[in-house]
């Protein structure tokens, strides 16, 4: 009975026994499973933050070039093109479920290929700068220099006008008066239209140093009460103007004042006023008027 007894202890030690070792190797199997479960949630994590921060650069990358895009410099396309190289990195990136270790190298490149543009970018953008402050600055001093030739001109201008107004002769002191012509040849002055032989008209051309010297012709023009033009009654043109004349006097001006004199002969001249009138061409440069009994 007590051998019995020492059997049923042995035995159960032994089953103690073997339970115990299957109970370690449970708890050394657990342990390796536990073990390799954490590496693995270690190395997904690792590869998860890994993941983000490639994201992130990329993401700042791709905000820089936008930037400098909306700068709108000469450069634009050369960005534009490099940003649309970072967006497909970014859409590679996000697909990817595994290591993003070979990104990484093209994340690199990328950001050492903005570091270039950007910097040419800037540089460009202060060319800019200079080149507008220097164009302003131009404007302004070709806009002074416009408004002091625009006063120069019409200071010019103004003295042209003066000059050719001081430059024309004054034709002054225009008289008529008619005269009997006797047998012998004396001339009688006269105011009786019946008596009266011959009209002599005179004037007084002005001393004037700035005009032009030379051969000058003055028409006369000499209208009497019935309104008819006497002596030659010629007709010249000027431009779009004529002009009917009694006649022609021709001077040799020197700037220094000239008495004109000459005699119009005509017969049954008609009582009533007359009117006498000096051109220079087509312009008026003296009127007057007499009458005849």
């Amino acid at each position: 009975m007590e051998e019995q007894q020492n059997n049923s202890n042995s035995s159960l030690k032994i089953i103690i026994g073997i339970l115990a070792l299957l109970l370690v190797g449970s708890l050394g199997y657990i342990y390796k499973i536990t073990t390799e479960a954490k590496e693995v949630q270690t190395e997904m994590t690792k590869i998860v933050s890994e993941k983000d921060l490639v994201l992130k650069d990329l993401e700042e990358l791709k905000t820089t070039y936008d930037a400098a895009i909306a700068e709108n410099t000469s450069m634009s396309e050369e960005l534009i093109a490099e940003r649309d190289k970072v967006v497909n990195l970014i859409s590679e990136v996000n697909k990817s479920k595994g290591d993003v270790t070979k990104y990484k190298s093209q994340l690199q490149n990328l950001q050492s290929n903005m570091k270039v543009l950007i910097a040419e970018n800037d540089n460009l953008k202060k060319q800019n700068k200079t080149l507008t402050t220097q164009r302003d600055s131009t404007i302004v001093v070709l806009g002074e220099a416009r408004k002091y030739n625009e006063v120069i001109v019409g200071q010019n201008e103004e003295l042209a006008k003066t000059v050719e107004k001081g430059s024309k002769l004054s034709v002054l002191n225009l008289k008529t008066a008619a005269f009997k012509v006797r047998s012998s040849g004396k001339q009688i002055e006269t105011d009786k239209a019946g008596r009266a032989d011959v009209l002599r008209i005179s004037f007084t051309i002005a001393e004037n140093q700035i005009a032009k010297s030379g051969d000058k012709a003055y028409y006369v023009q000499v209208i009497d009460s019935k309104n008819n033009v006497l002596g030659d009654k010629q007709t010249v043109n000027f431009d779009e103007k004529s002009l009917t004349y009694s006649f022609i006097s021709n001077v040799k001006y020197e700037n220094k004042t000239v008495q004109v004199s000459q005699d119009l002969p005509g017969k049954d001249f008609a009582k009533g006023t007359y009117f006498i009138n000096v051109f220079d061409k087509n312009e008026l440069v003296s009127k007057s008027s007499f009458s005849l009994k």
